[in-house]
């Protein structure tokens, strides 16, 4: 298990303890955190799940994919630390990561 912080572009806060191998996005999803649409439900083909992760911890997660990338052209905002939620997948060393949620995901 491990706390995941979400940080709404309002700057409200939610921390989700969730299980290993969840998405952040699933995490997110099952517990209302608010800035999280999915409408894709995991699937890696919208970008309705796009988080900004916080710059200390980027560089811990794996490298994002192609696929990934390419449906971040679609985000909203994208910048350097954009990630999709559902291709972040929860482990131990994720105990308390943090990620921001934009200001729109449609």
């Amino acid at each position: 298990m491990a706390k995941i912080k979400y940080i709404a572009f309002d700057g409200t806060e939610t921390t989700v303890e969730a299980d290993n191998h969840l998405s952040i996005m699933s995490a997110a999803i099952s517990n209302g955190v608010p800035g999280i649409v999915a409408e894709c439900h995991g699937a890696c083909c919208c970008s309705t799940c796009h988080v900004y992760v916080d710059p200390e911890w980027y560089a811990m997660l794996p490298e994002p994919t192609d696929h990934e990338m390419d449906m971040l052209d679609f985000a909203i905002d994208p910048k350097e630390t954009s990630r999709l939620g559902c291709q972040i997948k929860i482990t131990d060393d994720l105990d308390g990561l943090i990620v921001h949620t934009p200001e729109s995901q449609i």
